[in-house]
C-alpha cells in the first residue's frame, strides 16, 4: 500500500478499518448477508458509488452478477445475468488476476462500459478476488466521479477484494457443508423411512398395522397431513380404501367418507389404470365428484398418488394430502415408488396369507362338513334303472349339469332327488368342489337362517363362536336345499337376494359376502300352489323353477324294480357278510306289483330287513304277501280303493311295529318314510291307535 501524502494517523485508521472489516467478514456463513451487509463494511475504506460482485461460474469461462448496490438503481435488476470471461473488464482481472481500472469510462468499451455510461459511472475498477485456491471472481468499484481513485486506492482494494474472497469461500463452504447435511439428512430420513416400511413388512401381515408402522414416517418425509392406502378389488372393479392416516392417528372410518372410488373419475383411478405417480392440485382435486367434499373438508391444497406396483401388476396406489399447495414435487416420485414397491410387497403378502387362510379355513370346512356326509348314510350310489321314465330323467341333467343355472327337482318323498342333485353336481364345472346339502324340513325356523348364511359370535343367545353359513361353506361349488317349500316367508326374500345378487350377510353383522354358490332346490310339495295360497313368494318360485327336474314315483318306473332290488340285496350282503344268491319269482312279482308309498327308500328299507331275515342264500320277504294282495289290483281301483290300501299297508307296518313310531324298529323306518311323515298320514287317513281294553 502506498502511504504517500498519508499521515500517520490516515494510516493507522485505514489498517484498524481493514482489520475490522476482515473479522467482520470473517463472521458470516451465509453468501446473501455478506452481501447485504457488504457496503457498510467497504464504506470506510474505499470512496464508491455503487459496489458490484461477479462470482466465477465453476468449470466454466463465464462470470455470474451475484451483488449490486444499491438496489435501487435499475442495473440491480442485472443481478443473475452471466457473462463471459473473454472481452469484459471483470474477465480480464480474473483472468489476468489484476486490477482494471477506467480512470474514465467510454461506451466503446468492453463489457460492462455501456451499462456504466447508462447508469452515469465515470470511473470504475475491477479487482480480482482471490484466494489460495484460485481467484473467485470481481470486486467492482464505481464512482460517478472521473478520475476517482488512484494507486493507493486501487492497492487497497485489492487489499479488499482478498478479504471478500476469503469470506466468499467460507460462506460457500460453509454454505455446501450445510446444503450437504441437509442432503444427509434427507438421505437418512428417506433411508429411515425405507427401514421402517421394510420392518413393517416383515412383521405386519395386516394393511391397517402395518400403515400405521409406516405413515408416520412417510407423512414426515412427505409433509402430507393426509395418508391412504387404496387397494383394488377385482370382483366389483372399484378401488377401496383399506387404512388411512390423519396426523398419526388411524381412524376407525377412512376420510373421506366414500371407501368406494370407480377407476374412471377419481384421482386414484387415474393413476391405478395409467401406472405412474402424478400429483393433483387443488383445482384438478374439486373436478373429481368422489373427492370434492373431502377436500372442501379438510382444505386440501394438493394431493399426490402413487401405484403400489409388483411383477403380477397394480394392486392399488399410495394417496397422499397435504393443506397446503405445491407440498409435492416430481423430486419425490422416486422415493415414493420405492416406499410404494415395499408397501405392495407387504400387500401382496398380507393379500396372498388370507388367501390361503381362506382356502385352509374352507379346506376344514369342507373336510368335516364331508365327514359328515361319509358318516351319514348313502342309500345308493349311482342312478339304477333303465326305464323310459328314467331315461328323461337322465336327459334333463345332461343337459343342465354342464351349466350354473338354479335347478329345481319335483318329486315324492323318497324317490331319489337327492340322488339327481349330486348327478347334477358331479356332472358340472364344479365338481371339485364341495356339495352342501341342507334339510330345511329338519331345521328349526329361528335357526334356519343361521344355517344358510351363519352369524356372528353373540348375534344371539346361545352364539358363542362365529358359524358359517351353508351358501359360504359352497363358494364356488353347489348348495343342495330339500324340502326347499319348507322356508318361512319371511326368510325367503333373502334366499331371493342371494339368487339374485350372489350376496347376504351374516347374522350379527353389517359386512356384505359375496357367494358364486349354485343353488339346487327339491321339494315334495306343489310350490305352485303354495304361491296361490300365499304361502310361498311368486319371485323366490320363478328364480327357482328356472329348469324344474320331475323325478317319477317308483310306481311309475316298475322296469327298474328288479334291477333296484338286485342292486340293493348284495349291496347289504357284503355288509352284512352274507351271501343273497337267488329271489324268488314270485318274491320278485309281489315286489314288481306294490305301489311303493315311500318309493326308493321303502323298498331299500324293505330290502336290508330281507337280507337281514334271510338265513340262507335266497331273499326271503315274508310280509310281501300280504302287502302285494292289497297294492296288486290297486291300479285298477279307484282313488279310494288306493287309499285304503295305503292305510291297510301303514296299519299292518304299525301292528309289526307295536305302534312304535320312531327308532330303527319303529313304523316310520319299516315303511322307510320320516316319522313326520307317517304322522301326517295317519292324520290324513283316520289312523288311530286302539285304545287297550282291559
Amino acid at each position: 500500500m502506498n502511504f504517500v501524502g498519508m499521515s500517520i494517523d490516515d494510516v493507522d485508521v485505514r489498517y484498524r478499518a481493514l482489520a475490522d472489516v476482515a473479522s467482520a467478514l470473517a463472521s458470516y456463513s451465509n453468501l446473501d448477508a455478506l452481501f447485504t451487509s457488504l457496503r457498510g463494511h467497504l464504506e470506510s475504506l474505499v470512496d464508491f458509488t455503487f459496489l458490484a460482485v461477479s462470482l466465477r461460474q465453476k468449470g466454466s469461462d463465464t462470470l455470474v452478477l451475484r451483488f449490486f448496490d444499491p438496489e435501487d438503481s435499475p442495473a440491480s435488476r442485472l443481478v443473475g445475468s452471466t457473462y463471459p470471461l473473454e472481452g469484459t473488464y471483470p474477465g480480464q482481472a480474473v483472468r489476468t488476476e489484476l486490477p482494471v481500472y477506467l480512470p474514465r469510462v467510454t461506451p466503446d468499451g468492453p463489457y460492462p462500459s455501456r451499462v456504466l455510461i447508462e447508469h452515469g459511472v465515470r470511473s470504475y475498477c475491477a479487482v480480482p478476488m482471490t484466494t489460495a485456491r484460485g481467484t473467485l471472481g470481481s470486486l467492482n468499484f464505481g464512482s460517478l466521479r472521473p478520475d476517482a481513485y488512484g494507486l493507493d486506492d486501487i492497492e487497497l482494494m485489492g487489499r479488499v477484494a482478498r478479504l471478500v474472497a476469503v469470506a466468499v469461500e467460507n460462506a460457500t463452504s460453509f454454505g455446501t457443508i450445510r446444503d450437504q447435511q441437509a442432503a444427509l439428512q434427507r438421505e437418512r430420513d428417506q433411508l429411515n423411512l425405507l427401514l421402517d416400511v421394510t420392518n413393517a413388512v416383515v412383521t405386519h401381515l395386516d394393511t391397517r398395522a402395518l400403515f400405521a408402522s409406516v405413515a408416520p414416517a412417510l407423512r414426515k418425509v412427505c409433509s402430507a397431513e393426509f395418508a391412504a392406502l387404496t387397494l383394488f378389488d377385482p370382483d366389483a372393479r372399484v378401488l377401496r380404501k383399506h387404512a388411512c392416516d390423519r396426523d398419526g392417528v388411524v381412524p376407525t372410518e377412512c376420510p373421506p367418507p366414500v371407501v368406494e372410488h370407480s377407476l374412471d373419475s377419481s384421482p386414484s383411478g387415474m393413476v391405478f389404470k395409467s401406472g405412474t405417480p402424478r400429483i393433483f392440485p387443488r383445482d384438478e382435486l374439486l373436478a373429481f365428484d368422489e373427492t370434492r367434499s373431502f377436500v372442501l373438508e379438510f382444505r386440501i391444497q394438493s394431493a399426490c398418488s402413487v401405484p403400489l406396483a409388483t411383477a403380477q401388476g397394480v394392486l392399488g396406489t399410495l394417496d397422499l394430502a397435504a393443506v397446503t399447495p405445491d407440498a409435492f414435487s416430481p423430486a419425490q416420485f422416486g422415493l415414493l415408488t420405492r416406499v410404494a414397491g415395499q408397501i405392495a410387497v407387504a400387500v401382496s403378502n398380507a393379500m396372498s396369507y388370507e388367501r390361503i387362510e381362506q382356502l385352509n379355513a374352507q379346506l376344514a370346512r369342507e373336510k368335516l362338513y364331508l365327514e359328515d356326509e361319509i358318516r351319514s348314510e348313502q342309500l345308493f350310489e349311482d342312478i339304477i334303472g333303465r326305464s323310459p321314465a328314467l331315461r328323461r330323467v337322465l336327459h334333463e341333467i345332461e343337459t343342465v349339469a354342464p351349466t350354473d343355472s338354479t335347478v329345481l327337482i319335483t318329486g315324492e318323498t323318497g324317490s331319489g332327488k337327492e340322488l339327481v342333485a349330486r348327478a347334477i353336481h358331479q356332472l358340472g364345472a364344479r365338481r371339485e368342489q364341495a356339495f352342501v346339502r341342507l334339510n330345511c324340513a329338519a331345521i328349526p325356523t329361528g335357526l334356519l337362517e343361521s344355517e344358510l348364511f351363519g352369524h356372528e359370535k353373540g348375534a344371539f343367545t346361545g352364539a358363542i363362536s362365529q358359524r358359517i353359513g351353508r351358501f359360504e361353506l359352497a363358494h364356488r361349488g353347489t348348495v343342495f336345499l330339500d324340502e326347499v317349500g319348507e322356508i318361512p316367508l319371511e326368510l325367503q326374500p333373502k334366499l331371493l337376494r342371494v339368487l339374485q345378487e350372489r350376496e347376504f350377510e351374516r347374522l350379527g353383522s353389517a359386512r356384505t359376502l359375496k357367494t358364486d354358490a349354485r343353488l339346487i332346490a327339491a321339494t315334495n310339495r306343489d310350490l305352485a300352489a303354495l304361491v296361490d295360497e300365499q304361502k310361498f313368494r311368486q319371485d323366490l318360485f320363478y328364480r327357482l323353477n328356472v329348469f324344474p327336474v320331475q323325478v317319477p314315483p317308483l310306481r311309475q318306473r316298475r322296469e327298474d324294480i328288479p334291477v333296484l332290488v338286485r342292486h340293493f340285496a348284495q349291496q347289504f350282503a357284503r355288509r352284512m357278510k352274507k351271501s343273497i344268491e337267488t329271489i324268488p319269482t314270485e318274491t320278485m312279482n309281489a315286489l314288481v306289483e306294490y305301489e311303493w308309498p315311500g318309493n326308493i327308500r321303502e323298498l331299500q328299507n324293505l330290502i336290508e330287513r330281507a337280507v337281514i331275515l334271510s338265513t340262507g342264500s335266497t331273499l326271503d320277504v315274508p310280509s310281501m304277501a300280504a302287502a302285494v294282495r292289497h297294492a296288486a289290483p290297486a291300479r285298477s281301483r279307484s282313488p279310494e280303493t288306493l287309499r285304503d290300501s295305503e292305510r291297510r299297508h301303514i296299519l299292518a307296518a304299525l301292528e309289526e311295529a307295536n305302534w312304535v313310531l320312531a327308532g330303527v324298529n319303529g313304523a316310520a323306518a319299516r315303511l322307510g318314510i320320516k316319522r313326520s311323515t307317517l304322522q301326517f298320514r295317519m292324520r290324513k287317513l283316520g289312523i288311530v291307535r286302539p285304545v287297550a281294553r282291559s
